[in-house]
């Protein structure tokens, strides 16, 4: 399982979850089941928050430091 920086990139920027989910045009407790690891993230919605968050997505995933 990938060590995803969803809830840690989101606290550091000062977001909370119904924003993002929002932002991603989702129902929150889908977002929530993003940062859980209870579901997959689409690939074009990991795309949005590496964009939103000025990463990669490498780093998102936690691939990178």
């Amino acid at each position: 399982m990938l060590d995803l920086k969803l809830r840690e990139l989101r606290l550091e920027n000062g977001y909370t979850q119904s924003f993002v989910a929002e932002y991603l045009n989702v129902q929150l407790n889908t977002y929530s089941q993003y940062e859980t690891q209870k579901r997959e993230i689409p690939l074009e919605l990991l795309v949005k928050l590496s964009k939103l968050y000025q990463v990669s997505v490498d780093y998102v995933l936690g691939l990178t430091l």
